[in-house]
């Protein structure tokens, strides 16, 4: 899944578009390294977002197409 699909199906991000504009402005990172909003992701990668001055570190459990909105944090770890 990309990895801008990905932060809106889990709800980190609100819209796919906004989520695609951080990817494209460098502001996410999947294992170190600068993601495109293409940018495939799989289980046990590590996304970095960049929220203004704070930095958010989370780890991919799960992937699913879409989750009702009780289900988004069980795809992901919070590691702040």
């Amino acid at each position: 899944m990309r990895v801008d699909k990905y932060l809106k199906v889990a709800r980190i991000v609100k819209r796919r578009t906004v989520a695609n504009e951080m990817a494209a402005a460098g502001r996410v990172s999947v294992n170190g390294r600068k993601a495109k909003p293409s940018t495939e992701i799989a289980i046990g990668d590590i996304i970095e977002i960049g929220f203004g001055e704070r930095q958010t570190r989370i780890r991919v459990r799960d992937i699913r197409p879409a989750v009702k909105k009780e289900e988004a944090e069980q795809l992901y770890e919070l590691l702040n």
